[in-house]
């Protein structure tokens, strides 16, 4: 299983090299690294992140699971941070190594398309007016949802 949950800061080549196996039957690696995105009006102080670590535990590794029944990969890895994050601040990661393109990049969007939503990890925004919980997108699940037809 390669599901990291950390609270310190990650670098995704260091990430890739430790965790994904890029020897000669792999093609092609595809990874993703997600950031803290400070909102157009600059109000964003600080994001938190809280989770139940045996629970979010299991749920990446279900994710991982699912996407190597589902692709032909040769390895993957799945990072999420959790804690007190700033604008710009890596919040997580996922990579991906195949044979071919293809599949590396329809894992990688499959993972991230089912942790938008699936992953149980609560976000709080504070900002210069205050605080308040992140709810989820109709966007997010309407992308999860197309995995499922």
């Amino acid at each position: 299983m390669t599901v990291l949950l950390q609270e310190a800061d990650f670098k995704a080549d260091d990430v890739i090299a430790r965790h994904l196996d890029t020897g000669l039957r792999t093609g092609a690696v595809v990874s993703f690294v997600g950031l803290v995105r400070q909102d157009d009006d600059g109000s964003l102080r600080v994001m938190t992140l809280e989770h139940y670590p045996g629970m979010a535990q299991r749920t990446l590794e279900n994710l991982e699971n699912s996407a190597r029944g589902r692709f032909d990969l040769n390895s993957l890895v799945i990072l999420h941070r959790y804690g007190r994050l700033e604008p710009g601040d890596r919040i997580m990661m996922v990579a991906t190594a195949s044979a071919h393109r293809t599949e590396a990049f329809a894992a990688a969007e499959f993972l991230m398309d089912f942790l938008k939503t699936d992953a149980p990890f609560w976000k709080k925004e504070d900002r210069k007016q205050g605080g308040s919980w992140v709810d989820a997108k109709n966007s997010d699940d309407e992308k999860r949802g197309a995995w499922m037809a």
